[in-house]
């Protein structure tokens, strides 16, 4: 139930669109759905060259917000023209000594039209620049902001955890993924933290629709950009381990990134031509007919070595929709969602030998990728529905009277706990 004014939100993003954030994409479109007028503000223009069919769902505005070639004329001029009307400005500025002459003339741009769009709220993705942008426009505009951290933003080595304790200490709300992450964020930033909650990314679950995979051909799906922490070359490993088994498989590999060369070469060493095959990046369409037609999805994250990982891949989640059980490993929020021998099978990362065990068990036992792929949907429906976590968003937004959301959360829990029972 909305309130009784249609909230006005403007959603921050570095770059907009980009094919792997489709989770982003999903929040908008049941935001929208709900009833919400939004726009999205975007640091950077799109460098990806293949989008996701669902972008072309989204009714918000794109703005993308000066970025290059910023004079420092223009810069001054603007300041000195915003003070006049925001005295508060120079001492915003004296508190943020590390933030980029791109990052505060971006912040007053979208100042300026948030003020002219009578935006209520400001919320940016990821707990980097667009959040910088964000919280200091929110400032200047007298606005309340939030983000929402993932996890390079909270883990990689380059986070500046100073900074990143300024920023949750100045978010009006700060939303996380994972529990990993909330633990992990409390832990370590104390009492900046405490404003932090953690709701999870969600599907719109009448776009997957769940098939038994009791019947499927023997193929291992993985779906990702070839980078560190997605774990691939693991995934050849373990499927050199599966062909000297004699196990009958194939594996199909979608998705791009800085890793392909690499890859493609270690599956040719490895002698897995004909086995393995790399299909580039797919449309989300493409994607779900790919996972559909697969007995197993492997997701072999790994913490990589800059220590950049993964929250909580939305593969995976589109994966248990499916029908499609998963091996995959305990990284940061994983054992959330695959709960071994229940909802999926959990290995180690980093392990090659653990990974074909369970590729191999899901492979040539079809009873059992039947009663997982049921549990895990029943998990997804309880946990990841993106219009019940979205109107949780719109909550801590204060954007939603929201009597009938804790009484319909405990009886979907109820049901998803009859379900795993009788199953």
């Amino acid at each position: 139930m909305l309130t009784s004014h249609t909230p006005r939100i403007g959603y921050v993003v570095k770059r907009y669109p980009r094919y792997s954030e489709t989770f982003i994409v999903n929040e908008i479109l049941a935001h929208e759905q709900a009833g919400c007028e939004l726009s999205v503000f975007a640091l950077r223009p799109p460098t990806d060259t293949h989008f996701q069919d669902c972008i072309s769902r989204v009714r918000a505005p794109v703005k993308y917000l000066c970025a290059d070639n910023i004079k420092g004329e223009a810069l001054w001029s603007t300041i000195q023209d915003l003070s006049t009307r925001v005295p508060e400005l120079w001492d915003y500025l004296r508190e943020l000594p590390k933030m980029s002459a791109q990052t505060v003339y971006q912040a007053m741009e979208l100042a300026e039209i948030a003020g002219r769009q009578q935006l209520s709220r400001l919320h940016a993705h990821f707990a980097t620049s667009a959040a910088d942008v964000a919280l200091l426009a929110g400032r200047i505009a007298g606005i309340p902001v939030s983000f929402t951290a993932h996890a390079k933003d909270i883990f990689h080595e380059d986070v500046d955890n100073q900074a990143l304790e300024l920023k949750l200490s100045q978010a009006d709300s700060v939303v996380t993924v994972s529990e990993f992450n909330l633990q992990y964020l409390r832990t370590t930033f104390g009492n900046a933290a405490n404003r932090v909650v953690r709701i999870y990314n969600g599907l719109d679950l009448d776009r997957f629709s769940y098939r038994d995979p009791q019947f499927r051909p023997t193929k291992i799906i993985a779906v990702g950009r070839l980078v560190e922490k997605k774990g691939f070359d693991v995934l050849l490993q373990a499927c050199r381990l599966l062909l000297d088994r004699k196990v009958p498989f194939d594996c199909q590999v979608v998705g791009t990134g800085e890793l392909e060369s690499k890859l493609t070469l270690m599956s040719r060493d490895l002698g897995l031509d004909g086995v393995v095959t790399f299909s580039g990046a797919m449309p989300q369409s493409a994607v779900i007919q790919a996972v559909q037609n697969s007995a197993v999805m492997a997701v072999p994250c790994v913490v990589g070595d800059d220590g950049n990982r993964d929250g909580l891949p939305t593969v995976l989640l589109e994966a248990m929709a499916l029908g499609t059980p998963c091996v995959a490993t305990d990284v940061t929020g994983i054992p959330e969602i695959v709960i071994d021998r229940e909802t999926g099978l959990l290995i180690q990362q980093r392990n090659p030998v653990a990974l074909a065990d369970g590729l191999e068990l899901l492979l040539t036992t079809p009873t059992i990728r039947s009663q997982m792929a049921f549990a895990a949907r029943a998990l997804v429906e309880c946990e990841f529905n993106i219009h019940r976590n979205a109107a949780r968003i719109r909550q801590l937004f204060g954007e939603m009277a929201v009597d009938d959301t804790a009484a319909a959360d405990t009886a979907a829990v109820a049901a998803v706990a009859r379900q795993l029972q009788e199953a």
